[in-house]
């Protein structure tokens, strides 16, 4: 259990503050409001950057067009190693928190105390409250404090957070620190999974403003909060890189091949055994192959069953890619699979279909908002009988037909995932916190 109590100094700002969203709209447009504005805010993350979590830096970028100017932070050192020079730079000016800064983190501590005692025991008191891990406690905490220090040194007064776990305890602390205040970003599907050993609604309640990815991921948060903070829920979209809208290369000759690409961490939640086994079925009559991008913890399982079901030469399992290399393996494609169990809306898929990639995939979480007949194909999730007919009708499936496909997908990407248009209402949002 995370901190559950949502009363705190700073609670009269939040309930001040969401006044002044008083309408939930859908789409980025509704929110009318200059092409730039100025301010200056915190982003925190618990792993920051990371391959995974592109969408967030595409999001920071997309705001710094705007005129904001954004401060990273991170709670944990990313342990990847980055070629491109951008994402060099973007590690390089990552604040973090938490890993080996054991001196700095007491410091903080220290000077929290010194600065605003009844504060900071206030905040300790509720840390502890929160967890029954008193080490974890302490650790939240003094993250907070070195956040809320950072924050008041460079004169900071809101912090948006992405993904309601971990971060948003740190930046709920930090607010009963300091007088600033935090929104955040929930993408699901941990949020979603244990939303009251989350505290979702204690930190809905003590928020400026909630987002979720999706109309799904909206409907969650409403689903465990009080419906007299409804009105600051809203959905905000994640966005694809610009380098995906604005592919030049001709892709065509990706469609004609046989090739399939998935792009998944191997963990449970992926349903990556269900994709060998309906691999396997339709091995003996249709001719493909299948070349899956990631890497985790289920990749023994997998490589046992790619070698019992005798798939080696049919299924590869390629590890991590970098950003760059996704996209090539895209274009290279004929189109993306991805049989998830459970999802927030996953960013791969945008990605996929602003290349012209049709795309199947499960019919769970917000991927029906992004994926139906016009692009894809959406089966029921855990059906291998479905996924294997899905594959087939792929392969099935003529070049020009495959191409109509992916140019609805990709006119469906740009008006629902464009990184500009979503930005402008984000920061429409941020607006009265900063």
């Amino acid at each position: 259990m995370e901190i559950s109590d949502a009363h705190h100094p700073g609670k009269k700002r939040d309930d001040e503050a969401s006044t002044s969203f008083a309408g939930t709209p859908d789409v980025a447009t509704a929110i009318p409001m200059s092409e730039t504005q100025t301010g200056h805010l915190a982003y925190l993350v618990n792993v920051y950057p990371k391959v995974s979590h592109s969408f967030i830096q595409t999001e920071i970028a997309a705001l710094e067009r705007l005129g904001l100017t954004v401060s990273r932070f991170t709670i944990r050192r990313t342990p990847e190693s980055f070629s491109s020079a951008e994402d060099i730079a973007e590690a390089s000016r990552t604040v973090v928190l938490l890993d080996g800064n054991v001196f700095g983190l007491a410091s903080a501590v220290a000077r929290s105390f010194l600065r605003r005692p009844r504060a900071s025991l206030s905040a300790l008191w509720q840390a502890l409250c929160g967890t029954r891990n008193p080490v974890r406690a302490f650790a939240y905490f003094a993250e907070a404090a070195a956040l809320a220090g950072a924050m008041e040194r460079q004169v900071i007064r809101h912090v948006h957070v992405h993904f309601g776990t971990n971060p948003v305890v740190v930046a709920r602390l930090a607010s009963r620190l300091a007088q600033i205040t935090y929104s955040f970003t929930a993408h699901g599907p941990d949020e979603f999974d244990a939303p009251v050993a989350l505290d979702i609604p204690g930190k809905i309640a003590d928020a400026g403003f909630a987002v979720g990815v999706s109309s799904f991921g909206r409907s969650q948060l409403m689903r465990w909060s009080d419906p007299q903070h409804w009105n600051r829920i809203h959905v905000v979209r994640c966005a694809v890189a610009p380098r995906f809208l604005n592919q030049v290369t001709d892709s065509a000759a990706g469609l004609a091949t046989r090739r399939i690409t998935c792009v998944a961490r191997l963990s449970a939640q992926k349903g990556l055994p269900l994709l060998v086994e309906a691999a396997a079925r339709i091995a003996s009559s249709h001719d493909f192959v299948l070349d899956v991008i990631g890497d985790g913890e289920g990749r023994a399982e997998l490589e046992a069953m790619i070698r019992k079901m005798g798939l080696q030469d049919r299924v590869h399992l390629l590890g991590w890619r970098s950003s760059e290399d996704v996209q090539e393996a895209l274009l290279a494609s004929r189109a993306l699979i991805l049989p998830s169990f459970a999802e927030g809306l996953p960013v791969v898929l945008m990605e996929a279909l602003a290349l012209g990639r049709p795309v199947v995939t499960t019919a769970i979480a917000g991927i029906p908002e992004l994926v139906d007949v016009t692009n894809g194909w959406v089966v029921p999730s855990g059906s291998v009988d479905a996924l294997a007919a899905a594959i087939k009708a792929l392969l099935e499936t003529g070049q020009d037909r495959l191409a109509e496909m992916g140019r609805a997908g990709q006119q469906r990407v740009r008006a629902m995932h464009d990184p500009d248009i979503n930005a402008r209402h984000l920061s429409s949002l941020l607006a009265p916190l900063i």
